[in-house]
């Protein structure tokens, strides 16, 4: 029996830049966005707020682009000030590298196992989902999930009881599966 994981975000993750108030690299977004018309001109950004002394700064999300080649429902969700778009934005790519910023997922998502009724089975085959990209390595995972230590599960791995498809040491932010054998 296949068993479902999910990895979910809980809230916006940490934006990792370097304040110019105080010289912290934690950033808060809260979802709030300024848009600025010049003529037919439109600019929009993210508004991030340094954890150490509150100073605000500005993520570009959109650079002197005329108003008529922004779809009308992105400027509504701008000038709702959507949380929703704030987290797809923080996870786009070309906002993150546009801005130089990085993500610090730490402490803002969580697995849902779907209970613990699996963990008394030899065998135990598990497919995990990833609700967003958040990048998280999938020996803590699965030490979480299965409730191991991240010692016992790299033993699992070497002894060839705990395989997947996908490298298990690293990184992940995409959906995999694995089988662990007790």
């Amino acid at each position: 029996m296949l068993n479902s994981w999910v990895v979910m975000p809980t809230c916006l993750p940490l934006v990792l830049r370097r304040c110019h108030g105080c010289a912290s690299e934690r950033f808060r977004a809260d979802g709030k966005f300024r848009v600025n018309a010049h003529h037919k001109l439109i600019d929009a950004w993210l508004l991030v707020l340094c954890t150490a002394c509150g100073e605000t700064a500005k993520l570009t999300v959109l650079e002197r682009m005329t108003v008529r080649s922004v779809r009308p429902e992105l400027l509504d969700r701008l000038h709702g000030n959507d949380p929703a778009l704030a987290a797809e934005l923080l996870q786009d790519p070309v906002v993150r590298r546009r801005n130089r910023i990085a993500l610090d997922w730490d402490d803002a998502w969580r697995l849902d196992t779907g209970g613990s009724d699996h963990l008394d089975r030899e065998v135990i085959d598990v497919s995990v989902r990833f609700a967003a990209p958040i990048p998280v390595r999938p020996v803590r995972l699965i030490a979480e999930g299965c409730g191991l230590s991240r010692a016992e599960v790299e033993r699992l791995i070497k002894e060839g009881k705990l395989v997947s498809a996908v490298r298990l040491s690293g990184r992940l932010s995409g959906d995999f599966t694995f089988t662990l054998k007790r």
